[in-house]
C-alpha cells in the first residue's frame, strides 16, 4: 500500500505544476508582450510622397497677465546726505505751530446727535462818509411812474374802397357817433388813422403818442 501510493502523488504534483506553468505563461508573460501594430501601407506611402512643411519657429515670448506693482523704487528714495541742509528752520516751525486746527467738531468715536450749527456771523455795519450823506441829501427825488395811456374808445366796424383812387375809407363808431376817415386823417382832432386793413385798423393817439390796433367788430342793429 505504501509503495503504490508514492508514484500517484508524484504524478499528481507533476500535473499541477504543468497547469501552474501554463497559467503563468498565458496570464502574465503573454500580457507583457506588445501586440503587433496594424500595417498602413497606403498612409505611409502618402506620407513619404508629401513634402515636409517647414516649421516656423517664433521667438515671441509667452503672454502674461499685466499686474501693476505699487512698490516704489528704493533707489529713488535714497537722499544724498551731501545735499541736505542740516540747519534748523525755526521760522517754518513757528508757522506750523501757529496753524489752528479746523474741521468738524463731532467725535468719530462717539455715537450721538450732531452738534447744532453755528449761528451766522452778524453783518458788519459800515458807517457812511459825510460825502455820501451829502450826495444822498442833494439827490433829486425820483419821478413817479407815468400812468399807462388810456385806451382808444373808437370801434372799427367796416371799410370801403374806391375803384379809381384805390383809397380805403374806414368806419368808426364812438358811442352813437359815426366817423368815416382815410389813412392819415384825424378823428376828433386826436386820433389819426395809420393803416386800414381787412380785419383791423391801426389808430394813433396823437396826444399820448400811443398806437392801438382795433379789431373789426360786428355792430348789431
Amino acid at each position: 500500500m505504501k509503495l503504490g501510493s508514492q508514484p500517484r502523488k508524484v504524478a499528481l504534483l507533476g500535473v499541477l505544476l504543468a497547469v501552474a506553468v501554463y497559467l503563468f505563461y498565458t496570464r502574465i508573460l503573454s500580457s507583457d508582450t506588445p501586440a503587433p501594430a496594424p500595417r498602413t501601407p497606403v498612409v505611409r506611402a502618402a506620407a513619404e510622397r508629401a513634402p515636409a512643411e517647414p516649421r516656423v519657429v517664433t521667438s515671441r515670448p509667452p503672454l502674461r497677465e499685466f499686474r501693476p506693482s505699487l512698490k516704489l523704487d528704493r533707489r529713488e528714495q535714497r537722499a544724498d546726505p551731501t545735499v541736505i541742509d542740516p540747519t534748523l528752520r525755526l521760522d517754518l516751525l513757528a508757522k506750523v505751530q501757529a496753524v489752528t486746527m479746523e474741521g468738524g467738531e463731532r467725535n468719530l468715536f462717539q455715537f450721538g446727535p450732531a452738534p447744532a450749527p453755528k449761528p451766522p456771523p452778524e453783518p458788519k455795519i459800515i458807517p457812511k462818509t459825510p460825502e455820501q450823506i451829502a450826495a444822498e441829501e442833494n439827490k433829486p427825488p425820483a419821478e413817479p411812474p407815468k400812468p399807462p395811456p388810456p385806451p382808444i374808445p373808437l370801434k372799427f366796424y367796416g371799410y370801403s374802397s374806391q375803384s379809381r383812387a384805390g383809397e380805403r375809407r374806414a368806419f368808426f363808431l364812438d358811442g352813437e357817433d359815426i366817423f368815416v376817415a382815410t389813412e392819415g386823417e384825424l378823428i376828433k382832432k386826436r386820433y389819426r388813422v395809420v393803416r386800414i386793413g381787412i380785419n383791423s385798423a391801426v389808430v394813433e393817439d396823437v396826444e399820448h403818442k400811443h398806437e392801438q390796433t382795433l379789431a373789426l367788430e360786428e355792430i348789431s342793429g
